[in-house]
């Protein structure tokens, strides 16, 4: 497994990020698998030399961070030898500051994900979305506090505009702040909008994009194709356009005798700024295929062939804002007062 820095840092990483959120409770998503099934999908992602490991407080409403926490002491790892990343923004209760990026929420869901994950600090800790209803300034004074003390080495944020984030990193930089390192943003042949302004701020920025959903919720292995049953759960990839990838994809891979979902992940894997693809598994098999992709050297006639059917549509933001956010003049309005 080939190790990289994670961004402008000198943390290692390996190239393909594990993603947790397969793991917790049907009740949060059916097809969450429990602790026991758990255990030799991450045992067999050690074996394959990962060591990045992406969480989420919300993802089962903790659950799945103390799953990996639970699995670290099984397997007995090293902490130290572990690169744990982890998010706040999602709602982990039903009163009105237990969600957010307030001070409030953010000191308690630290110290939270901490006792679940059974560890004293955070490799990287991210903001899951971007909360408009708290000022950037108390935003960034509390996750730079939680660097000053230790509890967190790194700084992350997902999905937003690349507005949004210049300001928060011009903010930080103006007021001697910690500064994000990555940005964890949705990325794949069926949704490149990122190519637009995000990816090349990051690059010229050094910020390393570590991406979700590098197989576009399943879409691009080919096992769910347009008018299917499977392919009905999957609502962010509807168009002809879609469809027409796929099949692109699933043809490179016959002729090279490879799964699609392999050469999927390649093309990502060979885009600029590409740190590590957080990749999903619910059997070890899936870490297997993953892995693979990386020794897959695709010719520039093969990235053409994949590239050339793309078509813009609109970015996909709709969860991108805090939940009191309900219409575009509301969010226009909170922008003007807190972000001016």
């Amino acid at each position: 497994m080939e190790h990289v820095s994670l961004g402008q840092t000198g943390l290692q990483v390996s190239r393909l990020a594990f993603g947790c959120s397969s793991f917790g409770s049907t009740d949060w998503m059916p097809w969450a698998l429990p602790e026991e099934d758990a255990l030799p999908i991450y045992r067999r992602a050690f074996d394959l030399g990962i060591n990045f490991f992406d969480n989420a407080d919300s993802y089962s409403t903790g659950l799945a961070e103390q799953i990996f926490g639970n699995v670290l002491k099984t397997l007995g790892i090293p902490r130290d030898t572990v690169v744990i990343a982890t998010k706040v923004f999602g709602a982990m209760g039903p009163d009105v500051n237990q969600r957010g990026l307030s001070r409030k929420h953010i000191r308690h869901a630290v110290e939270d994900s901490l006792r679940r994950l059974g560890t004293d600090y955070i490799d990287l800790y991210q903001i899951h979305r971007l909360d408009l209803a708290t000022p950037a300034e108390e935003l960034l004074v509390t996750l730079d506090d939680l660097v000053r003390e230790g509890k967190v080495l790194y700084l992350g944020a997902s999905s937003m505009y690349t507005w949004q984030f210049a300001r928060l990193q011009e903010l930080a930089s103006a007021n001697g702040l910690t500064r994000f390192v990555t940005m964890q943003n949705k990325y794949n042949l069926l949704y490149r909008e990122e190519e637009r302004e995000m990816i090349p701020y990051c690059i010229n920025q050094l910020v390393g994009l570590i991406p979700y959903s590098p197989l576009a919720r399943g879409l691009l292995t080919g096992s769910r194709r347009r008018g299917t049953r499977r392919s009905q759960v999957v609502r962010d990839f509807t168009r002809k356009e879609d469809e027409d990838i796929v099949s692109r994809v699933i043809d490179i891979a016959e002729r090279r005798g490879a799964e699609p979902s392999e050469i999927a992940l390649s093309w990502l894997l060979g885009r600029p700024g590409v740190v590590a693809p957080i990749i999903g598994a619910t059997s070890p098999n899936h870490m297997d295929g993953a892995v693979r992709a990386l020794d897959i050297q695709l010719s520039q006639t093969e990235r053409d062939e994949l590239e050339n059917l793309y078509q813009p549509q609109n970015p996909q933001l709709d969860r991108n804002v805090s939940p009191s956010h309900n219409d575009a003049a509301s969010a226009a309005l909170d922008v003007a007062r807190l972000w001016r």
